[in-house]
């Protein structure tokens, strides 16, 4: 669907920055974009925490998170700058938990409260019985544990443990859940790309990642067991399964993990863009040419754009995401003019 035009009047750049989650979605999106319109937009991959804080920083056009601002965060953010954050959701994908164990073939089955006692240090060794009962015929080598975080501000850590902190009463009193937590183990790796990585490298390695970043480095990623009691490996299928909503709130923040949909996949999330509702309170911007060509390109994403998402293993959004979206986008503006006509 497109609508109010692509076409601009001169070559237009933007800037963005944040979570490595959606990166593969994002440089598929920019890219093709590009192509259609001659805007560009430079987008680097940091973390959900540094997109956050450039956004705020006013060093870029827009931020990308995983996580959605809290409260606090947003209030903090109108008080300042006198104009409101607008989360744009883009697409749906799953964290999917990886892992390294040469001659297990199968893929594994976790619970949330052995998930959280393998990463709160409790379980050590894959032959342990807490995992072995949870996979019935499957020969699992005595090979130690070795934990992979991320070592950055990350949406993806805020989707995990927030996952963890609903299943797992040790992991919520001990460790909680947010973009960085105190990891009580294990080695870290910067964005998607580092923790995939090290655990391919790593025999006896446990991590998460979105799952895009298993698939293209072809490392195992395991089932985990959902509200309803099944295990059930991340999927477009799944991710959707869990992303059925009745409500879907006017700031589009919402929370999927730990789905009561009985095929849903429990560690799935929306991500989201996150913009400056009126674009002039952004230093960033030099001039309304520039915040037409973003509000454009966002109207573009959550429309046209979603056909590339499933080809990269993320969901489209839902109808009711989109709808929303268009209203909220409706209400982005210049100097109180409104980008979208």
């Amino acid at each position: 669907m497109l609508a109010f035009g692509l076409a601009l009047a001169a070559p237009v750049s933007l800037t963005g920055a944040g979570a490595t989650f959606p990166y593969p979605l994002y440089a598929k999106y920019f890219s093709v974009y590009h192509k259609l319109t001659g805007v560009k937009v430079n987008y680097q991959s940091i973390g959900s925490g540094g997109g956050v804080r450039q956004l705020f920083a006013q060093t870029v056009h827009f931020g990308a998170s995983d996580a959605p601002l809290s409260d606090a965060k947003i209030a903090e953010f109108k008080e300042k700058f006198q104009t409101d954050v607008i989360h744009v959701p883009t697409a749906l994908g799953a964290v999917a938990v990886v892992y390294n164990l040469p001659g297990v073939e199968k893929p594994l089955r976790f619970s949330g409260k052995v998930l959280g006692r393998i990463f709160l240090g409790a379980i050590q060794r894959w032959d342990d019985p807490q995992i072995a009962a949870e996979n019935p015929g499957v020969k699992l080598p005595p090979l130690p544990i070795t934990v992979v975080h991320r070592s950055d501000g990350s949406g993806t850590t805020y989707i995990f443990t927030e996952f963890l902190s609903k299943v797992c009463p040790s992991w919520k009193s001990r460790v909680g859940f947010g973009k960085s937590v105190g990891w009580p183990t294990g080695l870290g790796g910067k964005g998607n790309e580092g923790v995939a990585g090290l655990v391919r490298q790593t025999p006896g390695a446990i991590g998460y990642v979105e799952l895009i970043y298993a698939l293209q480095n072809k490392i195992p990623y395991g089932a985990v067991q959902n509200r309803a009691g099944h295990f059930i490996l991340p999927s477009l299928e799944s991710v959707q399964s869990a992303a059925k909503l009745e409500d879907f709130p006017q700031d589009t923040r919402v929370s999927l993990t730990d789905t009561s949909a009985p095929d849903g996949y429990p560690i799935s999330s929306f991500t989201w863009i996150l913009v400056y509702r009126d674009m002039a309170k952004d230093r960033a911007f030099k001039n309304r040419a520039q915040a037409e060509a973003l509000a454009k390109l966002l109207w573009w994403i959550v429309h046209d754009g979603q056909e590339y998402n499933e080809p990269l293993h993320y969901a489209r959004l839902p109808q009711v995401a989109v709808r929303i979206t268009e209203e909220n986008l409706k209400r982005l503006s210049y100097k109180g003019e409104p980008l979208l006509r």
